[in-house]
C-alpha cells in the first residue's frame, strides 16, 4: 500500500483551504440574507451569487486541499474536463439548493429539500473531484467514512441554509461562517481518510496535468473572485440602507418644492 500524505506541504494548505472554505460560506450567508430582503431579479440575482460563492468556496477548498496530497511511490495528475465538471457539479447544486430557500413558501421543507440536495452534491463534488486523480496504482475507499463524509456534507449543507435563513447580524453571520468552513473541511479529510492506494510501479507518463500547472491557477482565479466579490457585496449598501437614504432625501426634495 502507498504511503498517503494529506499535508506533503506543511499546514500551508490546510489552512489556507480552511479559509477558503470560511470566505465562500460568508459571502454565501451574506448574499442569500440580501437575497431574502429583496425581490423580482434583484433576489434572483443576489442568488446566484450566493450560489457561485458557496460552490466557488467548497471546490477551492477541495483543491487546495489536494495541493499537499501525496502517493509515496507515484506521481499524481489530474484529468482536467473531470475536474471541471466537478466545478461544474458545485454549482448548479448549490445553486439548486440556494434556490430552493430563497423561493420555498414552506421554510421547513425547503430547508430539508435544499440541505439534501446541496449536501449530495458537495459529496459528489468531492468524489467526482477523486476521480480525476491519476496515479500508478488502484484507489479503494472506506464504505464507512465514505458514509460518514456524506452524512457531513448533508448536515453542514442544512445547517448552511439554516444559517441563511436565520442569522442576519454580521457577526453571527462570521461565527456561523466559521464553523461552516470547520464542517466543509472535516468532510474533506473525513473523504480523503477513506482512500486507500496500492501503489504498481510503472514508468509510463501519467496523463492529464499537475496540480501546479492546472490547479493552482485555478483555485488562485477563484479565490480572487471571492474576495473581490466579498469586496463588492461589503460596499453595496443593504435594503435598511437603502431605504434610510432614501426616506433621508424625501424631506429634502419637499423642502425644494
Amino acid at each position: 500500500m502507498g504511503h498517503l500524505d494529506h499535508a506533503a506541504l506543511g499546514w500551508l494548505t490546510p489552512a489556507l483551504s480552511y479559509v477558503m472554505a470560511c470566505t465562500g460560506a460568508a459571502l454565501g450567508l451574506r448574499c442569500t440574507v440580501r437575497a431574502l430582503a429583496a425581490t423580482g431579479r434583484s433576489r434572483r440575482n443576489w442568488l446566484v451569487t450566493a450560489a457561485s460563492a458557496i460552490g466557488t468556496g467548497i471546490w477551492t477548498m477541495h483543491f487546495v486541499a489536494m495541493l499537499g496530497f501525496s502517493v509515496a511511490g507515484t506521481d499524481i495528475r489530474y484529468d482536467v474536463p473531470l475536474t471541471l465538471l466537478s466545478l461544474l457539479v458545485a454549482m448548479v447544486v448549490v445553486c439548486a439548493g440556494v434556490f430552493a430557500v430563497g423561493y420555498g413558501r414552506d421554510r421547513g421543507r425547503a430547508l430539508l429539500i435544499g440541505g439534501l440536495t446541496t449536501g449530495l452534491g458537495v459529496a459528489s463534488m468531492h468524489y467526482l473531484g477523486m476521480a480525476a486523480v491519476r496515479l500508478h496504482g488502484d484507489v479503494t475507499y472506506d464504505p464507512v467514512l465514505v458514509g460518514l463524509s456524506v452524512l457531513i456534507a448533508v448536515v453542514a449543507a442544512t445547517a448552511a441554509l439554516w444559517a441563511a435563513l436565520n442569522i442576519k447580524s454580521p457577526v453571527a453571520v462570521t461565527i456561523a461562517s466559521l464553523i461552516m468552513g470547520a464542517a466543509v473541511s472535516s468532510m474533506h479529510y473525513t473523504g480523503m481518510f477513506a482512500v486507500s492506494v496500492r501503489v504498481t510501479p510503472s514508468g509510463e507518463a501519467l496523463p492529464g496535468a499537475t496540480a501546479m500547472q492546472f490547479i493552482f491557477p485555478l483555485a488562485v482565479g477563484l479565490g480572487s473572485y471571492l474576495f473581490l466579490t466579498s469586496a463588492f457585496v461589503a460596499l453595496s449598501p443593504t435594503a435598511g440602507e437603502r431605504e434610510a437614504s432614501a426616506s433621508a432625501q424625501r424631506p429634502v426634495e419637499s423642502v425644494v418644492r
